[in-house]
């Protein structure tokens, strides 16, 4: 299948992808990852790897795109978790007053 990263076209197959994943160890996922056999790799990897270009040079959308349309499973970036001293402030804030007066 023919896919655009970073302004150039790659004729991509499924098993290309995989086979060029293999024996590759997964970095710290920061952002988007995905799912080849039974490894979630930081999308990023997988492009610098598929492409041969710095990672700089595409974003984890487009290489998220083009790798579902191949069929791989891909993840969005989780949001990082809150930390005891946030979940606390927001707790001593109590919650919102629905008009904003708190004398109310």
């Amino acid at each position: 299948m023919r896919v655009v990263i970073a302004r150039f076209p790659f004729d991509l197959i499924k098993t290309e992808v995989q086979d060029a994943m293999k024996g590759i160890k997964p970095e710290p996922i920061t952002g988007e990852s995905v799912l080849i056999g039974s490894r979630h790799y930081p999308v990023k990897q997988v492009g610098e790897v598929i492409t041969r270009q710095d990672r700089r040079d595409f974003t984890a959308g487009e290489v998220s795109r083009a790798l579902t349309r191949l069929g791989f499973t891909c993840r969005a970036a989780t949001p990082p978790a809150r930390t005891p001293l946030e979940e606390a402030s927001d707790l001593l804030h109590g919650p919102a007053v629905p008009d904003g007066n708190p004398e109310a």
